[in-house]
C-alpha cells in the first residue's frame, strides 16, 4: 500500500495581498500536496478572517496590533491561535512544522521575517524583492550559513531560475530581463511631466498591488528586479541586461557562453511562478490559461529609455556603488510613492528625490543588519523632508 505524502505546510506572510490572495487558489487547488499553516497580514483585517475561517490554519497574525481585538472575537468560535505585531510574524515564521515560507509582504517590512525563516531553515519562496534590494549580501550569507534555499516568486527570476534548470556547471554570459514597459511606455517626457495616480495604477498586463504597479510604472520595479538577480544568479551588473517586451509572454531569457539563449515563456499569471516555487523540483498539473501562439503572432522588443524612466539607472547605479545604497534607493522609493499615490508629489519627482536622497545619505561599504536599519531610517527621514 502507497504512503500518503505528508503535505506541505505553508506559511503566507502577507497573504492579503495581490501574490498572497493568487497562492492560496494555488492551494486550493492542490488540497492533497499543500495546507495553510500561518496567515499574516498588515492591515486588512476583514481579508485575513475570511481567510483563516476559509483555510483553518494554526495561526494568524495581523501586524497592525490596533486590529487585533477585532481579529481575535471573530475567530474566538475556532482553535486558531491569534497574534499581533511584526515580531510575532518573525517569530510565526519560525514555527516547527513550517515547511515553505512565502514572503509576499510589500517592500522594508519583509526583510526581518525572512531572516528569521532562514534561521530556521525554512524553504523560503521569495516574492519580496525588497528583502534582497536592502540586504542581498546579508540574506546570501546567512541562506548559504543556514543552508536554506531561495526560490524565487518574481515571474522574471522564476523564468530564469526554471531556464537554469539541469545547466549545473554551464556559466551564464548574461540574463535577460524582460519588462512590460508599463502604462507610459509610449509617452513623451513632456506628457510624464502631466500623468495621475490614477493613470499610473492601470498596468496593461498584471494584476498587483497598488505599490508594485506605481514601481511598474516607474520602471523601478526592474530596477528592483537588476539587483535582486545579481544576489540570486551571482552576476555582476554587467551581466543583467533589461529588454521591454510588451506582451509579457518571455518572462525572462537566459544566455550562456556558447551563445545559446533560453527563454521561458507563459501567460502573464503569477500563480505559475508560485506553484512552481511550492512544487519545485516538480511540475505539477494546472489549469492555468495556456497560451495560443496564434493570438500572439508578434512578440516585439525594445532598448528601455533611461532618461525618462531614470529609476532604471538609479537602480543600476546603486548596484554598482554597493553596500547600503540599495537599501537607501528603496527606502526613498517606499516614501515617494506613497507621496505620489497621495498626490502630493508628480510622477517625475520621485526619481529626483530618490537621486537627491541618494547623494544625501550615509554611505556604508560594508553594512551590517544595524546599518541597514539606521539607513533605511535616515533615508526615509531625508527623502520625507525633501517632499
Amino acid at each position: 500500500m502507497n504512503q500518503p505524502t505528508k503535505k506541505k505546510q505553508i506559511a503566507i506572510l502577507g497573504s492579503t495581498g495581490s501574490i498572497g490572495t493568487q497562492a492560496l487558489q494555488v492551494i486550493e487547488e492542490h488540497p492533497e500536496l499543500y495546507e495553510v499553516y500561518a496567515l499574516t497580514a498588515g492591515n486588512q483585517v476583514d481579508l485575513l478572517i475570511a481567510q483563516a475561517r476559509k483555510f483553518m490554519p494554526e495561526t494568524v497574525v495581523i501586524a497592525n496590533e490596533s486590529k487585533y481585538s477585532k481579529i481575535k472575537e471573530a475567530l474566538a468560535d475556532l482553535p486558531i491561535k491569534v497574534y499581533a505585531g511584526s515580531e510575532a510574524i518573525c517569530q510565526v515564521a519560525q514555527s516547527q512544522p513550517i515547511d515553505i515560507v512565502l514572503t509576499a509582504m510589500v517592500g522594508y517590512a519583509g526583510l526581518k521575517p525572512t531572516i528569521s525563516a532562514i534561521k530556521a531553515r525554512k524553504v523560503i519562496a521569495l516574492a519580496n524583492k525588497e528583502t534582497l534590494v536592502v540586504a542581498g549580501e546579508l540574506i546570501n550569507k546567512l541562506a548559504q550559513e543556514y543552508q536554506t534555499p531561495i526560490i524565487p516568486v518574481d515571474s522574471e527570476h522564476s523564468a530564469i531560475f526554471q531556464c537554469l534548470a539541469g545547466e549545473v556547471g554551464n556559466s551564464i554570459e548574461k540574463v535577460i530581463l524582460t519588462a512590460s514597459g508599463g502604462p507610459f511606455r509610449t509617452m513623451s517626457y513632456e506628457e510624464l511631466q502631466t500623468v495621475t495616480t490614477e493613470q499610473a495604477l492601470k498596468h496593461p498586463n498584471w494584476d498587483m498591488g497598488a505599490k508594485i504597479t506605481i514601481d511598474s510604472a516607474s520602471m523601478m520595479n526592474k530596477g528592483f528586479e537588476v539587483i535582486e538577480a545579481k544576489w540570486l544568479f551571482g552576476l555582476n551588473p554587467e551581466q543583467i541586461d533589461v529588454v521591454v517586451h510588451p506582451q509579457s509572454i518571455i518572462h525572462s531569457m537566459v544566455q550562456f557562453e556558447d551563445s545559446s539563449i533560453k527563454a521561458q515563456m507563459g501567460m502573464p499569471d503569477m500563480r505559475l511562478p508560485i506553484q512552481y516555487a511550492f512544487s519545485y523540483p516538480d511540475r505539477i498539473k494546472s489549469n492555468f490559461e495556456r497560451l495560443d501562439f496564434t493570438k500572439f503572432n508578434q512578440l516585439t522588443f525594445e532598448q528601455p529609455d533611461i532618461k525618462r524612466f531614470r529609476n532604471l539607472s538609479l537602480a543600476y547605479a546603486a548596484m554598482k556603488q554597493g553596500g547600503n545604497m540599495p537599501c537607501i534607493l528603496n527606502a526613498a522609493n517606499e516614501i515617494v510613492v506613497e507621496a505620489f499615490l497621495q498626490k502630493r508629489i508628480s510622477f517625475l519627482a520621485m526619481s529626483d528625490i530618490i537621486e537627491k536622497t541618494m547623494e544625501l545619505t550615509a554611505f556604508i561599504q560594508s553594512p551590517s543588519y544595524d546599518d541597514y536599519v539606521a539607513s533605511d531610517a535616515q533615508a526615509r527621514k531625508i527623502a520625507t523632508e525633501l517632499i
